[in-house]
């Protein structure tokens, strides 16, 4: 066997970029995809080429290896431990379950099976997650003591054609978005041991303006679109932490990290590229590019962003390829299900903690992800970067 033959399950908002670029990484072979909406699937099958099928035939077949889980949070646990009870590898999009303990279930199945369990996001995996790790490891500004992270913006009823699922409970900044600031966090300084936290609901209403058959429809919101904490690292480091869907407009990076011998800002975490700047001692930052660096080139631009947006380096998908090589060749596997169970936990224990009013412990450690090089990034890539738009 020298690839895994690839099978999609839900073909809504996300599924257009895994589509377009799981055949331009080595390992895998994109076969077929399932939704819940057939005719959805099928628009997806005709556009790339592949077969359409409901998700009982996907699981069912026989010439599936991989399950990709593209499907809403709520319903990631029972699709992934389906795939699981029938023998699939699985792959899932953030996060690995809305349920904290539904997520060990799947870690256990998956071990237990003797499969493998990845989980988005692979982000870290990109250029620029890879460019900040080096510089980490080498110490070039230290030992981590302190940082901050930020996603703020006024959420997703702007551009998501169905955004309802994001104001309710599996959805808020923390459980959307977090962890692909908690897995960069967490390959950069290590796992989180503690958390705490506080968190409102900022607009109890939301309207869709997105162009949409639900433009104009309200969104009750039941779930918090603002969250503060602190986290406390196994390695001692303290990171402020703050997610937010109530915030017009802002001017802070997404990650900064402050050592010993210098500060580092690193790369937006949604995506796969951008700049790293580093300062030495309260020197003059220094930016470091990853463009040209293996799965760093500028590769993508949303439908929805203005025309000075610039592109950016979207190689979703290398997760699944990392996955691949672990199969197939006995490689490191790095965007683990256990890496996304540590991230669930923290994420709970961030929103249990705002309820509870105090600190809150977090019980899952695990090492930092095994580094991937340039040279490993490169045997993974086999298609030359193609410049897309959002599907």
């Amino acid at each position: 066997m020298k690839t895994l033959n690839v099978g999609i399950i839900g073909c809504g908002n996300i599924s257009g970029i895994y589509l377009q670029n799981i055949p331009a990484f080595r390992g895998l072979t994109l076969r077929a995809c399932a939704d819940m909406r057939s005719e959805i699937a099928q628009a997806q099958a005709s556009r790339y080429g592949i077969e359409a099928l409901s998700v009982d035939q996907l699981l069912a077949c026989e010439d599936i290896d991989l399950v990709v889980n593209l499907t809403i949070p709520s319903a990631h646990f029972g699709v992934s431990l389906a795939a699981l009870s029938a023998g699939k590898h699985v792959f899932s999009e953030k996060p690995l379950a809305v349920d904290f303990e539904q997520g060990r279930k799947l870690v256990d199945e998956a071990e237990a099976r003797g499969l493998l369990l990845g989980c988005a996001p692979d982000t870290f995996l990109g250029a620029g997650g890879r460019l900040a790790r080096k510089l980490v490891d080498d110490g070039a500004v230290g030992r981590i003591l302190s940082g901050s992270a930020f996603l703020m913006s006024h959420g997703m009823e702007h551009w998501h054609p169905d955004p309802e699922f994001f104001f309710k409970p599996g959805g808020g900044p923390i459980l959307d978005m977090a962890p692909y600031y908690l897995s960069t966090l967490v390959n950069l300084v290590g796992p989180v041991k503690r958390v705490f936290s506080m968190a409102n609901i900022g607009f109890p209403e939301r309207v869709v303006t997105a162009e949409s058959p639900r433009k104009g429809q309200r969104i009750t919101v039941e779930t918090p679109t603002s969250v503060m904490a602190l986290l406390e690292f196994a390695s001692g480091a303290q990171v402020t932490f703050c997610m937010s869907w109530d915030v017009w407009k802002h001017g802070h990076p997404a990650i900064e990290l402050y050592g010993t011998e210098g500060s580092l800002r690193v790369p937006d975490p949604n995506f796969f590229g951008g700049h790293v700047e580093m300062t030495e001692r309260g020197g003059d930052w220094q930016l470091k590019d990853s463009s040209e660096m293996p799965l760093g080139a500028p590769n993508w631009r949303s439908p929805n962003w203005a025309p000075d947006v610039p592109s950016r380096a979207n190689y979703r998908a290398l997760g699944l390829a990392d996955l691949a090589s672990a199969v197939l060749n006995g490689t490191p596997h790095r965007s683990t299900g256990r890496l996304a169970l540590h991230v669930l936990e923290v994420m709970h224990k961030i929103l249990e903690g705002a309820a509870a009013g105090h600190a809150m412990p977090v019980t899952t450690m695990l090492e930092r992800p095994d580094i991937l090089t340039d040279q490993d990034a490169t045997v993974l890539w086999q298609g030359p970067p193609q410049t897309a738009t959002a599907a």
